[in-house]
């Protein structure tokens, strides 16, 4: 399977038709990007490593019944996908208060949540991304029926579930991330885009160490020797 024309680029990965039309050839580039772009920066093998992570990981859910996009790995960079349109909400789920929540809410950072938080953002750049509600979903037509937005909810909900047990066994706190959703040529909700830690917050069980973007985001050292550690944990036999 031959990458013939580009499709679409984003932050952090480049989309190229090939020969199956319900086919994508999806790359993962090198490019750090935070605050909407306003911060930028570049580390060699970062997009190999999320390839390799995010495979591993909806490898897994695909296991535990979580429908996906990905087809088949092609080589360290490049994943083939099944061709969805993206519906454009970016579903975080959160165990820990940091970040945004935290800004937003006055929640302590680190702050072990007494449920798991699900919440919608719309996925418009222009607009940095704000959160909504389910009726902003509906007025601004995101989904076809009010339905599929509790649809998102429990696949959201199951994905923490299987990803927080398998991150614990490898002494790692998953702390929140962010999961998109595309519905394929017959109408099917597919997990889709990537699960790696520039969409996921990791924290060290033991350290507190970062294991995620935010090494970027607040300076804190080397994003490649975290996600490398990443790597190894997810690779190794619990």
């Amino acid at each position: 399977m031959e990458k013939r024309e580009l499709l679409y680029e984003g932050k952090a990965k480049k989309l190229y038709t090939c020969d199956d039309d319900n086919l994508l050839i999806s790359e993962f580039k090198d490019d750090l990007t935070a605050f909407n772009a306003q911060k930028k920066g570049l580390e060699s093998g970062k997009g190999a490593l999320n390839c390799q992570i995010s495979t591993h990981l909806f490898d897994l859910l695909e296991k535990e019944g979580i429908a996906t996009h990905l087809v088949e790995t092609l080589d360290q960079n490049h994943q083939l996908v099944k061709k969805v349109d993206i519906i454009p909400i970016e579903v975080v789920v959160r165990n820990t208060a940091t970040g945004s929540l935290s800004k937003r809410l006055g929640i302590k950072d680190g702050l072990e949540l007494p449920f798991v938080l699900v919440e919608f953002y719309l996925k418009d750049d222009d607009l940095n991304d704000p959160i909504i509600c389910d009726d902003h979903c509906m007025l601004l037509n995101l989904v076809q029926k009010r339905d599929e937005l509790e649809i998102l909810r429990q696949k959201a909900k199951k994905i923490n579930s299987v990803l927080k047990d398998f991150f614990a066994k490898r002494r790692l706190n998953l702390i929140d991330f962010k999961v998109e959703f595309g519905k394929d040529k017959d109408g099917n909700i597919l997990l889709s885009d990537e699960i790696s830690p520039d969409s996921c917050r990791f924290w060290d069980m033991d350290s507190g160490e970062k294991m995620d973007k935010d090494r970027f985001r607040q300076n804190l050292g080397s994003v490649k020797v975290a996600y490398e550690e990443v790597l190894k944990r997810i690779l190794e036999e619990k």
